[in-house]
This record gives structure tokens, C-alpha cells and sequence, in this order.
């Protein structure tokens, strides 16, 4: 593993630990050049996915920009960090189990939409006025709406 602060190729690892219900493995290193310890992260990957933009171009899936997307419309709301990783393992699992090794953006934010409206409303609203391109006021309330009139749909059934 490189060094992100020598650029030198060769590295120790000190400690492994699986995290992320066994899988992913961290592992902290010390570069053999500088003696900077830094630390990895490394996943099972099934298969590579290719994100299909709303424009028709392709680009390998991020799945750190899923990532920083979730934290920011969850920043300052009481979730978790292990929280947050869970619902972006899971966007990523549903999607590698999908079988397609193209997959449209649209699909990527609505899986996104769909798990942050179960952990968080407040996260919900925030990804949304983004992916959505919010440009009024009247956009909030409509989602507000709609979601007021879904808890209702859902309590009256229990």
C-alpha cells in the first residue's frame, strides 16, 4: 500500500480488525520510509458497478460519494457513524445483488431517499432537496406533506 504521505510503495501492517459485521477489514500501517502511520480500509467487492448519469454518461460507482452524501444530510442529527456506514453498506449490497453492472443514478438516490426516510425524517428531507433540486419553498412542503400523510396511512392500519 502506497504511502499517502512519502509515496512510498512499501508498508507494515501493525493491526487488523474486521468491522462492519465482518465485511470490511481495517488496518492500520506504517510506511517503512517515514515511519507515518495511516490507516485502510478493505471490502469484498463483487462485482464492478458503472453509475449511468441522468445525461447518459458513465462513470465508475463512489462509494465514498454515497458516503459524504448520507453524512451531510445527517450531519448534526442524532445517527450514528455505525448507523450511517450501515445504510450505505446496504445501498451498496442491494445494489452488487441487483446482478446489473450499470445502474442509473436515479435508482442510486432513490435507494438513498428510501433508508434515510427510515432512520431519519429530517436526513429524508435534506437528501431529498438536493436530489430533487429544491428551487421554492413550496417544494419542502410538498414532501412534508406527503410524508405527513404517509405516517397517517401507517398508524391507521396498526
Amino acid at each position: 500500500m502506497r504511502c499517502p504521505f512519502c509515496g512510498n510503495p512499501d508498508s507494515q501492517v501493525k493491526d487488523s480488525r474486521p468491522n462492519e459485521e465482518g465485511s470490511a477489514i481495517r488496518r492500520r500501517r506504517a510506511c517503512l520510509s517515514c515511519g507515518q502511520r495511516f490507516t485502510t480500509v478493505e471490502r469484498v467487492q463483487l462485482r464492478e458497478l458503472v453509475v449511468v448519469k441522468q445525461d447518459g454518461r458513465r462513470a465508475p460507482f463512489d462509494r465514498d460519494k454515497i458516503s459524504r452524501s448520507i453524512r451531510i444530510a445527517l450531519r448534526k442529527r442524532p445517527v450514528s457513524d455505525e448507523q450511517m456506514e450501515q445504510i450505505v453498506t446496504g445501498i451498496v449490497r442491494q445494489l452488487e445483488a441487483s446482478g446489473d453492472t450499470e445502474v442509473a443514478s436515479a435508482r442510486i438516490g432513490e435507494l438513498a431517499m428510501d433508508a434515510l426516510k427510515e432512520v431519519d425524517g429530517v436526513g429524508y428531507v435534506r437528501f431529498a432537496s438536493v436530489y430533487r433540486d429544491f428551487t421554492e419553498a413550496r417544494d419542502f412542503s410538498e414532501i412534508l406533506t406527503l410524508m405527513e400523510s404517509k405516517t397517517q396511512q401507517t398508524e391507521q392500519k396498526d
